[in-house]
């Protein structure tokens, strides 16, 4: 990923800026921070990318998404459409303020599909939790008309498509709020961190004060400031927003890098008539973190990873089998395994987790591998790639009596 290969003179420049002065702490200090406010920086990159209204930065993408859930006004008892393939962060974050997940079927778009939403609802569905995939963008058009159908509460889990939009408007701000991950494997990181967005500034300010105990930031004196309801702490150190500053500053440069070497492996990839390409709700948004291929079927794929094992071709990620990304491997969530009881457990769940079928996002997950793209690529290091992908795709799918 980009924010992992680009780290230069201007990051240790935002860090100084801190370390000089000694305030890691984001709120108050004022005499003593020299004018450094880096959370209010880095959410001010983030602004000017998306054109959002109101960004507000935390620890992480968990916490961001987090947050935006409850800052919508989703809470114990509400159901939320979530996607199967998403990083459980998504799924944990509904389960931890006491909503309970309904899994609903994705499309190619690797996100969930407006058909799999509309089957998926029930009286008691509260809300979406629509997550972008693999850096692209969702079909907006067709999920809003069944959003606003049902007058459902949209939040928006774009932790791995930051700077993606669909039509003009930025992932994150089609529904009542959005986040975005800026950990170590994103297009930009701040090491940690997380970045709330919206249009709407009552929940941006609820965001503000759900996300640091409570408190409303108003006045000099921190002890002494009001607290207008429960929070938790969720604040990001001027340290990690520092890093975010530069990072972000870099995405527009990033996101050209992006497309082009993206555009430039799909044409040499695209001469294999066993490989296609997962698609998007726009095109143009993409921010083409992820070179997203699919093999014609589940037992392909699985031959295909094989052979990339054999001849060493790396940075892929095979999600059929990932632990983390895919239900198939969420034991611990099928099961309801926690360390504590949930509200899930005491209200009940829509689904029994272990007996679901989704046998289109069983189908599309299956034939799906994912390669990272990489800004640093040479033309040469692309068609040697290239040749590789496709040199393992004939072998694995070479017909046996050929």
């Amino acid at each position: 990923m980009a924010g992992t290969e680009l780290f230069g003179a201007e990051e240790r420049k935002e860090i100084n800026d801190v370390m000089q002065t000694g305030i890691l702490f984001r709120y108050g200090h004022d005499a003593q921070r020299n004018n450094h406010w880096k959370a209010k920086d880095f959410e001010a990159e983030v602004r000017k990318i998306t054109g959002a209204k109101f960004a507000h930065a935390m620890s992480s993408g968990s916490t961001a998404i987090a947050t935006a859930l409850a800052a919508s006004g989703i809470g114990a008892g509400d159901e939320v459409i979530v996607p199967p393939f998403t990083f459980i962060a998504s799924v944990e974050a509904v389960l931890f303020i006491g909503a309970i997940p309904v899994f609903a079927e994705i499309d190619e778009t690797l996100c969930l599909s407006a058909e799999g939403i509309e089957k998926a609802i029930t009286p008691k569905t509260k809300g979406v939790c629509l997550v972008h995939m693999c850096g692209g963008n969702a079909n907006m058009d067709e999920i809003m008309a069944v959003v606003n159908k049902h007058k459902l509460i949209l939040v928006e889990d774009a932790g791995q498509a930051f700077a993606s939009s669909y039509k003009g408007t930025y992932t994150g701000l089609f529904g009542k709020a959005g986040s975005y991950s800026f950990d170590f494997f994103k297009i930009a990181t701040a090491g940690e961190g997380g970045v709330l967005v919206t249009n709407d500034e009552e929940t941006y300010k609820k965001a503000d004060v759900y996300s640091d105990h409570g408190h409303n930031h108003m006045g000099a004196k921190r002890g002494m400031e009001d607290h207008p309801f429960l929070g938790f702490n969720y604040r990001i150190s001027e340290l990690h927003a520092a890093i975010g500053v530069a990072q972000t500053r870099r995405v527009p440069e990033i996101l050209k890098k992006n497309r082009h070497n993206k555009k430039f492996m799909q044409n040499l990839l695209s001469k294999n008539k066993n490989i296609t390409f997962s698609k998007l709700g726009d095109e143009a948004g993409d921010s083409a973190t992820h070179l997203n291929i699919f093999l014609p079927d589940t037992e392909s794929a699985k031959r295909v990873i094989d052979e990339f094992n054999k001849s060493g071709v790396a940075g892929f990620d095979y999600w059929f089998q990932n632990m983390y990304h895919f239900i198939n491997q969420w034991d611990h969530l099928k099961n309801l395994q926690t360390v504590s009881k949930l509200p899930i457990q005491v209200l009940g769940q829509s689904q029994d987790y272990n007996k679901m079928t989704l046998p289109k996002s069983q189908e599309v997950v299956g034939r799906l591998i994912t390669f990272g793209v990489k800004v640093s690529w040479t033309e040469d290091q692309m068609k040697e790639l290239a040749a590789s992908i496709i040199a393992c795709v004939d072998r694995a799918l070479k017909p046996v009596n050929a």
